[in-house]
């Protein structure tokens, strides 16, 4: 879905996530750049989030994580890439800058996405407005929990963060939303069948008019629709590929 935004739209925005969820995706793009030419020269880039006081070489923020895990291996220009200033003076001031890059850029069109274990997107920790804006955000202990893995102890994980809003996100023109793993089912679950609800930030989703979830099958396991999704996707497989069984037994 990435590559093909790309290859179809040389000139495009992309907006990027953070963490262990898209690591493959971001390989994938990097073996892609390197074997077949995919070419990110002029590409711009969006991502959700920072957290406030680590700078750039710090090993646990964001910008270090994207020079580390995409940017460094494909031809982007690092000065179209743009991580929220978790550094700033003024983070109202920042937030609002951030949204105008966004805006001076034409808009986001394809968003990637991770999930909390408790429906978060971005740092939009639950009972954050679903209209929000780019802004400073107080990280939830199950945040701060979720991600002290990275940082060795949950004393040393920021618990301020600069984040992308909700409304932010909604306005992107397509989202990808991936989650793996069991730990994500409820939230998936939640996200995909529950109502729309500011304490399953996710949930805003069902509001955008064009989003792709990609699970596993452990993500998946809590969807009590889950054979129809199944049959969704199988579907659009088949129109692809313009092979209909129902026609061609007609």
């Amino acid at each position: 879905m990435v590559a093909r935004l790309v290859r179809q739209k040389p000139v495009c925005t992309l907006g990027l996530a953070t963490g262990g969820t898209p690591l493959k995706l971001y390989g994938e793009l990097i073996r892609m750049h390197q074997e077949e030419g995919l070419d990110f020269s002029r590409v711009t880039t969006f991502n959700l989030d920072e957290y406030v006081g680590l700078p750039p070489s710090h090993e646990q923020s964001y910008r270090y994580f994207m020079q580390k895990n995409l940017f460094d291996h494909i031809n982007v220009d690092v000065r179209n890439t743009n991580v929220p200033d978790g550094r700033a003076l003024d983070f109202e001031k920042s937030g609002e800058r951030y949204e105008q890059l966004i805006a001076d850029a034409g808009g986001i069109e394809l968003q990637v996405l991770g999930i909390g274990t408790d429906g978060h997107i971005a740092f939009n920790e639950p009972g954050s407005s679903l209209g929000s804006r780019t802004r400073l955000k107080t990280l939830a202990p199950e945040t701060v929990r979720d991600n002290a893995r990275f940082f060795g102890s949950e004393k040393a994980v920021p618990k301020l963060a600069i984040t992308m809003g909700v409304g932010t996100i909604l306005e992107s023109r397509r989202c990808l939303l991936l989650a793996f793993g069991e730990n994500k089912a409820d939230a998936i679950a939640a996200t995909v069948e529950g109502p729309v609800t500011a304490q399953v930030t996710a949930s805003a989703l069902q509001l955008h008019r064009e989003v792709v979830i990609v699970l596993d099958e452990a993500a998946a396991s809590k969807l009590a629709r889950r054979e129809y999704y199944e049959e969704v996707e199988n579907a659009h497989r088949m129109l692809e590929t313009g092979k209909l069984p129902w026609i061609e037994e007609a």
